[in-house]
């Protein structure tokens, strides 16, 4: 028997060798007791991250939820995630709103910011120009809303930090694709 290097790879070197891509996916579920755990542990299971994550209920009378998940994961994976995730009992329908196009991505933060004298002037001059809204004031802080691409939201972030950031909270992707078909 020859040693050496092997002319083929086994299946988990060519997983690591296919490039990863962010995917927003949006999965329509039964709102019951456990169904967010299950569709979670499909990812945990796997070791793959969820970078965003949204849920709520979105069809009253049916008690149906939708679930909003960003995550990254080679091809590969993301179709094993989708397969299975369709498997599940509770799931009714599995979207890729980046496979199927262009769709609308929003982010809700809100962000505490102190400062006093030019920093606060400044502060509320970036507000603006955001347009993000101030839900709270004090002598020395504000908080905003801002609604946006996550792109918006971050580059805000950024600019607030050197005025006085002081907290962040942020929602998670919510997403829908466009045109007149529903999910």
């Amino acid at each position: 028997m020859r040693r050496g290097r092997s002319l083929f790879k086994p299946s988990w070197d060519l997983e690591r060798s296919q490039s990863v891509e962010r995917h927003t996916l949006t999965v329509l579920v039964d709102n019951e007791p456990g169904v967010l755990a299950r569709v979670v542990g499909l990812f945990s299971a796997r070791g793959f991250n969820i970078d965003s994550l949204t849920v709520s209920e979105t069809e009253h009378d049916r008690h149906r939820s939708r679930i909003t998940i960003v995550t990254v994961a080679t091809p590969k994976v993301l179709a094993q995630i989708k397969l299975q995730l369709e498997r599940l009992v509770p799931v009714h329908r599995v979207h890729d709103l980046t496979a199927e196009g262009e769709s609308l991505e929003r982010e809700l933060a809100l962000i505490k910011v102190a400062g006093k004298g030019e920093n606060r002037v400044e502060t509320l001059r970036l507000a603006e120009a955001f347009r993000a809204n101030v839900v709270d004031a004090s002598i020395d802080s504000f908080v905003f809303e801002i609604t946006g691409r996550p792109s918006k939201v971050e580059q805000f972030i950024s600019l607030m930090q050197p005025l006085g950031l002081v907290e962040v909270v942020r929602t998670g992707l919510t997403a829908i694709s466009r045109g007149k078909e529903g999910m």
